[in-house]
């Protein structure tokens, strides 16, 4: 295994969690249609391949022939001779190459858009999945399973078109000239060889494989160690614990050492024992070929012969257990990407699902109930009606359920029990993407994408036009902040956004909302990142948007509220009070103490400001 000294370590692979082992192969048989789909480009690397092979098991053929026209030819026939076949030599070469090159050249194509519409559909599968799933898993670690994946359909079909398959015919075509024009002596040799060889290769591998890993993760460990430690140097200062850091870091070293210096012996067990079982091979060839020449039944040119097969065919074989170990990482990381295809959609379109028909957007909950968890319920026979048009706010203490009012509406969850309707028609069967076309949300936790200012606002309605961009950020009182960057909407926002303020998310948020332009309005406590004076100015334009839509606000500050068509508060998952403003007042109950006390709260920031 010569080829494996310089290559470096591959990146550790995650177990595989207990209980999600499966066949391998299970992998290769899901990639087999995507490839097939290009059958007519697979058949023809095929055949190239086959034919790049033929010409490389003729070369070592066509050198007996020249060897044996220079040893039986006439003195003055020695140069005429063999031109031709050392013509055909050099030709046979040359098809090899250029066989293998057009291979290479077509099942390029097969490969990349294999790999492309893998990696397109189960990044929209992912996306199809319910909001559940996604709290549930690190999106580092989906991600990361789908760029394995990505690299282990390229491995598995590099490694097998352009290493294993040629291999294999190259050895079929070998042992079929030689049954056919030798003694079996040489067949039994190379196949008894290669045998012993593959499995001795393939036992040390999985047993050297172990050493590997520990390595792998005891450098990752200590890399891990190393940067934590020097991330925190002013805490190791001031507990002057250099020592003690050295000593964790050279404890995690010693370990690493020890892994190394095993997977490094290991390896030349492997090699020691592959050069061993070739060399053998080798010489009982040249002993039956010795004979064979001796007794008069071979010529020196079937003496090359046979030499030039086993050393072709050793070649390759030396890189094998680096192969076998990449082909089988590659099968696991592909079947970690599968098995991403394979996550139940929780939430799914009916068959006989229609595209929601917006008549008015009078939204209804019918005596809802729902639960994250089924040993935790957090929504109770949740019943109320936002006629078309009009507001409705909801409050109550943090866990009420306000937020999960949004996110059943969205349906991004489906309830237990009761049903969600707009204009008559339950949110269930109806399609999600004409259901949440109708919806537009400013979230309580504004995340925006990595890019301009001007893209996050666009994304409210992909290919609106700069002035509508303009005017929607001029309703959300953003316009004149952005004006005032020195690259105005081409300014970068930064990994979700964290060159902006969270007043600025906000009102990026907000226009975005309002390009959008939703017959159904959702403020999930839209401005509890605003100063009070940007707060006034916004709230003042979010009701004048609100006034032709249905909306429904989510609210922790009650004066944002106060003009509400309706005010319901949740205690505990249950409406225990509707009104408005001033029936809830009146009527001094829970809504009522939760006034006096922001009222209180207010009247005190106040005074301490002053």
């Amino acid at each position: 295994m010569r080829g494996m000294r310089s290559r470096p370590s591959p990146v550790p692979s995650v177990p595989l969690a207990a209980g999600e082992q499966r066949d391998e192969w299970n992998a290769l048989r899901t990639l087999i249609p995507y490839l097939w789909a290009y059958r007519g480009r697979v058949l023809f690397a095929i055949g190239c391949l086959i034919a790049a092979k033929l010409a490389v098991v003729g070369v070592p053929i066509l050198l007996k022939h020249i060897v044996d026209a220079f040893a039986q030819a006439p003195k003055d026939a020695v140069v005429a001779v063999p031109l031709a076949l050392i013509v055909g030599y050099g030709a046979l070469r040359l098809a090899s190459t250029v066989f293998t090159e057009l291979r290479e050249f077509f099942f390029a194509k097969v490969t990349q858009a294999s790999v492309h519409r893998l990696a397109l559909k189960t990044f929209r599968h992912l996306h199809s999945l319910s909001l559940r799933y996604h709290l549930e898993r690190r999106t580092g670690a989906v991600t990361r399973e789908i760029d394995h994946g990505i690299r282990g359909i390229s491995s598995l079909i590099s490694f097998t078109l352009y290493s294993i398959l040629p291999t294999i015919v190259e050895l079929a075509l070998v042992l079929g000239y030689l049954l056919a024009n030798y003694e079996i002596w040489f067949a039994l040799i190379v196949a008894v060889s290669l045998v012993i060889y593959v499995g001795y290769t393939f036992t040390v591998t999985n047993w050297r494989t172990r050493f590997r890993r520990e390595m792998n993760e005891l450098d990752a460990k200590a890399s891990s160690r190393a940067v934590d430690s020097l991330l925190n140097f002013e805490t190791v200062k001031y507990f002057n614990n250099e020592d003690y850091e050295a000593r964790r870091y050279d404890t995690t070293l010693s370990a690493q050492e020890r892994a190394a210096i095993k997977s490094q012996q290991s390896l030349n067990l492997l090699n020691t024992g592959q050069q061993m079982i070739i060399a053998t091979g080798l010489t009982l060839m040249l002993w039956r070929a010795a004979l064979g020449v001796a007794e008069g039944r071979m010529t020196i040119g079937d003496l090359v012969l046979v030499n030039g097969f086993m050393l072709q065919l050793y070649v390759p074989l030396n890189f094998l257990g680096v192969i076998y170990r990449e082909i089988k990482q590659a099968l696991t990381d592909m079947d970690r990407m599968f098995r991403l295809l394979d996550a139940h959609r929780e939430i799914a379109d009916a068959p006989d699902a229609k595209p929601l028909v917006v008549r008015g957007a009078e939204v209804r909950f019918e005596h809802v109930n729902f639960g994250y968890d089924l040993r935790r319920q957090v929504l109770f026979g949740v019943d109320f009606t936002i006629p078309a048009g009009s507001t409705c706010a909801v409050v109550g203490a943090t866990g009420s359920g306000k937020s999960t009012l949004a996110r059943l509406l969205f349906r991004f969850y489906d309830v237990q029990d009761g049903a969600i309707l707009i204009d008559g028609q339950d949110v269930r069967s109806v399609t999600q993407q004409s259901l949440r076309a109708a919806i537009g949300i400013v979230p309580q936790d504004t995340v925006l994408f990595n890019d301009t200012i001007e893209y996050n606002i666009a994304y409210g309605r992909p290919g609106a036009g700069r002035d509508e961009v303009i005017a929607a950020a001029k309703s959300a009182h953003i316009h004149d902040f952005i004006a005032r960057l020195p690259d105005g909407y081409e300014t970068m926002v930064g990994e979700r956004g964290l060159k902006l303020s969270g007043g600025e998310k906000q009102r990026v948020a907000i226009a975005r909302t309002l390009l959008k332009d939703p017959a159904i309005l959702v403020f999930d406590e839209a401005t509890s990142a605003l100063d009070s004076k940007t707060e006034r100015l916004i709230q003042a334009e979010l009701e004048e948007i609100a006034r032709d839509r249905t909306t429904l606000v989510i609210a922790h500050r009650l004066s944002t509220i106060v003009n509400a068509d309706q005010i319901l508060v949740l205690d505990h998952g249950r409406i225990v009070e509707r009104g408005t403003h001033a029936e809830l007042l009146a009527a001094d109950g829970a809504y009522a103490r939760m006034w006096r006390l922001q009222q209180q709260d207010a009247a005190s920031h106040a005074a301490a400001t002053a």
